[in-house]
């Protein structure tokens, strides 16, 4: 699954920053033994007395006279830095995260660092692109409603539903069908719903249903010429599918086809999705078959219906 990919991704990442500040603290004590005759003496002395302690502590002998002479070597080495202007530990390794020294983990518990990488791969491959950056839970305007009791309640009861879904996300394997006209709300509900999702950790996938056809067609004409995996396949597996603007595709008998097994697998697996539709329940049930429609608008799926102005005009 692609998660797991981004997680690969995230470590490399930190890896690459671990290693970048090994390297950057090796050059400069290059540079500081070059400038510094006496700093070199001093990391040769301290070399050759590392082993040698080694050595004694195997065999059981003092090593109090050895640790006083590194100790002492030490502090002639923080007298030249500061002598040169330079910090005391101008020549340690300057991790980018001093919590995890860039590993990763702190013991067995992921790094909050790691976490911010992950999180952003997985904005990234969700889909959603630079929605994320502008619509969450926090800024859905419910004020824009405030002209109609009905749809201000109508919307506050959409708004709080889809905060349970998403804040309870993983506890439960619930699926959601919003349905309003163009404008009214449902991209920044469903956006909001998917960086809460990712956020916790779990894998979301945000396209509309004409991208996710046409996967599958893709995947139909390339079958026996191709070996690489299915470009499908990561809508069938990712934890959170948010199908946009269904009824929008290209209808034939192959996409119906598509569409049933794309959501009747994922109900099998126990896969969360998302469906958003311009279209109201009596259009989707004259666009599909009855197989879809009892899967879409039966008991299978949450339905939240979306009025108003359109944003996108009125704004």
């Amino acid at each position: 699954m692609y998660t797991r990919e981004n997680f690969a991704l995230a470590k490399e990442e930190i890896e690459k920053r671990r290693l970048a500040a090994i390297a950057e603290a090796d050059a400069r004590n290059l540079e500081l033994r070059a400038r510094s005759p006496r700093i070199a003496e001093i990391d040769a002395e301290l070399t050759k007395t590392g082993l040698t302690l080694f050595k004694i502590a195997c065999s059981g002998g003092d090593l109090a006279p050895l640790r006083e002479r590194n100790e002492a070597l030490m502090k002639e080495r923080r007298e030249v830095l500061i002598s040169l202007g330079l910090p005391e530990d101008y020549t340690e390794v300057h991790y980018s995260c001093p919590k995890c020294r860039d590993a990763g983990f702190v013991g067995t518990k992921m790094c909050s660092c790691l976490r911010e990488i992950f999180f952003s791969k997985n904005l990234a491959s969700s889909g959603m692109g630079r929605l994320v950056d502008k619509q969450s839970f926090d800024n859905f305007d419910l004020a824009w409603y405030a002209g109609s009791e009905d749809e201000a309640r109508r919307m506050k009861t959409n708004v709080d539903t889809a905060r349970r879904f998403a804040e309870g996300f993983g506890t439960h394997r619930d699926n959601l069908l919003l349905i309003g006209s163009t404008g009214t709300g449902k991209t920044h509900i469903t956006t909001a719903i998917a960086k809460e999702v990712i956020s916790r950790g779990f894998s979301v996938l945000y396209d509309s249903a004409q991208n996710i056809v046409s996967a599958f067609e893709n995947d139909r004409f390339r079958a026996g010429r191709d070996r690489s995996e299915p470009e499908s396949d990561k809508f069938l597996e990712c934890e959170l599918l948010i199908i946009d603007d269904l009824g929008a595709e290209f209808s034939n008998q192959f996409t119906v086809s598509a569409l049933y097994n794309l959501i009747s697998t994922r109900q099998n697996r126990g896969l969360s999705t998302i469906i958003s539709t311009n279209l109201s329940a009596e259009e989707l049930a004259g666009k599909y078959d009855g197989r879809i429609y009892s899967r879409i608008v039966g008991s299978d799926y949450r339905v939240l219906f979306f009025s108003g102005r359109d944003h996108r005009i009125f704004k």
